[in-house]
């Protein structure tokens, strides 16, 4: 007989200006905020290769908290986010990821200032790989690390949304959350 649970993950989409995101949470808290205007695929196809015994349910209400916080967010009204997080990844991701958390809303750090964060000076490409792995964007804002001579870099939202988010923040800075 087969004891093993299958693995729940709610998901449901959200709308802001012209920008669709679908996302996904378990019981422990969000896992996933799908790129701008990408289809469910997107969120599935992830979900997929991160959980075995797959449960995929759509559940607008489980996800309302993570909705209504991230609007606040782009309505500039919120500086941080206080929902839980199951955020699935290495240690030296989860590392990365942490030290994302830790750069102060309105300011960038760039990829080498995160290598030295962690005490890994040389593994500048491997933070870059890292962050390009975070799979919670805007809450784990990875949208914050830009190129060592001050550029834009990747971002799986987008160019245009990272710029957005940059420039969201440094108009809001200095904001308290509701």
């Amino acid at each position: 007989m087969n004891n093993i649970r299958n693995q729940v993950v709610f998901w449901s989409s959200f709308v802001y200006d012209n920008w669709k995101f679908y996302l996904a949470a378990t019981f422990n808290g969000l896992c996933y905020v799908g790129s701008p205007n990408k289809s469910f695929e997107e969120v599935k196809e992830w979900a997929k290769r991160r959980f075995s015994n797959l449960e995929l349910i759509e559940d607008d209400g489980a996800l309302q908290p993570y909705i209504e916080e991230l609007v606040e967010y782009f309505e500039g009204k919120r500086a941080s986010f206080t929902f839980p997080m199951d955020i699935q990844g290495t240690s030296f991701q989860q590392e990365i990821w942490n030290a994302l958390n830790e750069i102060p809303y309105g300011e960038t750090f760039t990829y080498s200032q995160i290598a030295e964060m962690i005490r890994k000076p040389s593994a500048v490409r491997a933070v870059g790989t890292a962050i390009g792995a975070n799979p919670i964007l805007i809450s784990v804002p990875c949208h914050r690390v830009i190129g060592k001579n001050g550029k834009l870099t990747g971002y799986r939202g987008g160019l245009e949304m990272k710029k957005y988010l940059l420039n969201l923040e440094k108009e809001r800075e200095g904001i308290t959350n509701i």
